[in-house]
């Protein structure tokens, strides 16, 4: 078994995360570095828009974002209206903590696709039913919230996932961004918006993978215990790593907006154990300690 190891800067709380990805045969890995071959090679014979994607999404599927970032921004010099790299390459922005540069770019991207026609976006991770369920411009309004979420920019980020709601076109795309919006409606101590948008969630939505989401609503609404959340289990979902920082980082919130950042804290910096750097409620948790070791 051959490991290879990924490396990237993340800031002052852990100078280095290296990030390893396995290749031996039979594995998720081998599967990966097959799939990052194949599109290598199409890349290789004909450097369309759709080849460069792939080609940057299953480089960064490796773990090596920093490539990544440079394979979108070779396609931006030859196709610089393609609004699919510019959406793309904020991605990887925000997994090597470029959130400025990220911010930039999906700005630039929601600018290129106004008026483009809704697209369904091909997963490259498929979920359990191998059902794609979200599109570009979902994913340029949600990753463009995120990004000023965790800039600390909540009002910018407010309006980035109301616009994001207008292309949140079923059950999960709608949780996902409902779920973003609370938090960022309760960093801003507007704790009547944010109750008012959940208000729509209900234990009955029908969802295929973004459960973790759809669970930490609930126990924003009271449904669920922010202990049963820590201990849930997680056979039937399709990325356990994510999860555990999806949960963990939620649950550090609850606490955080009932008044224990300590608590708060404690629970984020658990979330930085769990051995997940890309993951959102990660790089989330990460920001939100480097904050409160500022107070």
């Amino acid at each position: 078994m051959t490991l290879i190891p990924k490396t990237f800067v993340v800031g002052l709380l852990i100078p280095v995360i290296t990030v390893s990805v396995c290749y031996s045969q039979g594995t998720p890995g081998e599967k990966a570095k097959q799939n990052y071959e194949a599109a290598k090679k199409k890349f290789d014979t004909e450097p369309t828009e759709e080849n460069t994607i792939w080609f940057g999404r299953r480089t960064a599927y490796l773990g090596d974002y920093e490539q990544a970032i440079a394979i979108f921004t070779r396609g931006l010099k030859k196709i610089p209206d393609s609004y699919k790299l510019y959406r793309h390459r904020g991605h990887r922005y925000i997994t090597t903590r470029q959130f400025d540069k990220a911010i930039a770019d999906f700005k630039k991207a929601a600018v290129l696709a106004r008026g483009k026609p809704l697209e369904i976006e091909p997963d490259g991770l498929p979920n359990a039913a191998n059902i794609p369920l979200s599109n570009t411009h979902f994913n340029i309004w949600y990753h463009l919230g995120l990004a000023y979420y965790l800039e600390g920019d909540f009002g910018n980020a407010v309006s980035a996932y109301k616009a994001c709601l207008k292309w949140s076109k079923n059950d999960d795309l709608l949780v996902a961004t409902i779920d973003w919006l609370y938090m960022t409606y309760r960093r801003m101590n507007n704790k009547k918006a944010a109750e008012l948008l959940i208000s729509q969630i209900n234990e009955h939505m029908r969802l295929i993978e973004n459960d973790s989401y759809f669970k930490r609503l609930l126990m924003y609404k009271g449904l669920k215990t922010p202990e049963s959340l820590l201990v849930a289990k997680e056979e039937n979902e399709t990325n356990p790593g994510v999860n555990v920082a999806t949960y963990g980082y939620g649950v550090g919130n609850w606490y955080y907006y009932n008044g224990n950042k300590k608590k708060a804290e404690a629970i984020f910096r658990k979330v930085l154990g769990s051995g997940n750097p890309a993951a959102f409620g990660y790089i989330a948790a990460e920001t939100d300690v480097k904050r409160l070791e500022k107070k």
